[in-house]
């Protein structure tokens, strides 16, 4: 048995690389970066500063719109809730998003609906993707927000975040977006793509636990009412002594995706075909999510095992790390609200995995994940009594099962 990552959507390794650029802010550069009297507060600041620099230079933003805070999670709740309370005295109480958002945001958009916001919940098509005519029409002259993630946590999929954006401003709504799995991945340009506010974490691209990345437009300007009172650092939108390390770390992780991401695409993209090719010849498997080309980001392959309930491949699958969901939603036993939303069954939804590609996998990897799919599927099937109607041609949809 070989313990193999197949996990990266949940978390990545830091790259040693970043963690070398890391060590001496822990040890010899230890300085507040807020201290403006000594060289060890200006050292802290300019790597700081430099990091900021290498993260909007990734995203085509200027280094000011760059805001840290401790993750995605916090980001999206700074964007949604900050930009809310800050224009819901212009009129402006009104938000738009997707069934399929991450926890973070659907929790931030319920918590902004029980203190007298509007939210609409869009649905998607069976690949994941919202219809832009209808995401449209739901515009009102009251609506301040769209936040639509970039690529979906669960399912891999990349929602035609250029044309959300041409939306948006020609509506004079601020468009919002998840990027945790986005950036550094794909390329991202939030000129071009006219995203006024995006969220980033580091642990998504190699760079440490705890850091993230709020990018805010300044033209046109959004502003941000703050959820964390202080000392008015970044711009006054999020108060707290910079944790220059993990700063710096990110900045590092940001640098090296900008120089390797084409190659790392390739690499990921191989490995994608190479089990999705497999796991297609399994009778009764099933990719979920687009398959169409710049549709799907091939580091995520969530696949139903129908007659095989998720759980016991995970425990079938020993030594490799996957999960049936998302990180944030994988230890509930209830089938995952993405795959709902695709319209796809309960009894299918249960028996999702999530494998998640990075670009630390080798091909070696790949061939024993693929063994020991094979020989866990034939096990758990013959062990299934409905797998055992199937072959002996029960529909098994049209048994009423007596509880």
């Amino acid at each position: 048995m070989r313990n193999i990552y197949f996990d990266y959507l949940a978390s990545t390794p830091v790259d040693s690389r970043v963690l070398d650029k890391m060590i001496p802010f822990f040890s010899e550069k230890y300085g507040n970066p807020h201290s403006r009297t000594h060289i060890y507060g200006w050292e802290a600041e300019k790597a700081i500063e430099e990091a900021r620099d290498k993260i909007a230079n990734l995203i085509n933003a200027h280094s000011s719109e760059i805001i840290f805070t401790s993750g995605a999670t916090e980001s999206n709740n700074l964007a949604i809730k900050g930009s809310a309370y800050f224009y819901k005295n212009y009129g402006k109480k009104h938000i738009i998003t997707l069934k399929t958002e991450h926890k973070c945001v659907l929790d931030s958009c319920r918590y902004l609906k029980e203190d007298g916001f509007d939210i609409t919940y869009l649905g998607v098509d069976k690949n994941g993707i919202v219809d832009l005519n209808e995401l449209e029409k739901t515009i009102r002259p009251d609506t301040l927000l769209i936040s639509i993630m970039t690529i979906n946590n669960e399912i891999g999929v990349i929602q035609p975040v250029a044309e959300i954006g041409e939306i948006c401003r020609k509506h004079n709504v601020f468009f919002h977006t998840d990027a945790a799995q986005a950036f550094g991945k794909i390329p991202l340009d939030v000129k071009k793509m006219k995203i006024d506010m995006m969220s980033i974490s580091g642990h998504k691209i190699y760079a440490p636990k705890g850091i993230g990345v709020l990018y805010v437009n300044k033209n046109p300007r959004v502003k941000l009412k703050s959820l964390i009172s202080g000392g008015g650092q970044e711009r006054g939108m999020r108060s707290g002594t910079l944790p220059t390390p993990l700063i710096v770390g990110l900045g590092e992780a940001a640098e090296i995706a900008k120089s390797e991401m084409n190659l790392d695409y390739q690499k990921i993209s191989t490995f994608y075909h190479k089990i999705t090719n497999f796991l297609l010849t399994i009778p009764d498997v099933f990719i979920n999510g687009s398959r169409i080309e710049n549709q799907y980001y091939p580091g995520c392959i969530n696949a139903s095992f129908a007659y095989i309930e998720g759980e016991s491949m995970i425990a079938s699958l020993k030594g490799i790390a996957i999960s049936s969901g998302s990180a944030c939603t994988s230890a509930s036993l209830e089938p995952s609200y993405v795959l709902h939303a695709l319209g796809i069954d309960e009894d299918l939804a249960h028996t999702s995995i999530r494998f998640s590609i990075g670009k630390f996998t080798t091909e070696d990897d790949v061939n024993y994940l693929i063994d020991l799919i094979n020989i866990s599927v034939i096990r758990l099937r013959d062990m299934s009594p409905l797998w055992e109607m199937v072959q002996n041609g029960i529909d098994i949809k049209s048994i009423k099962w007596v509880h």
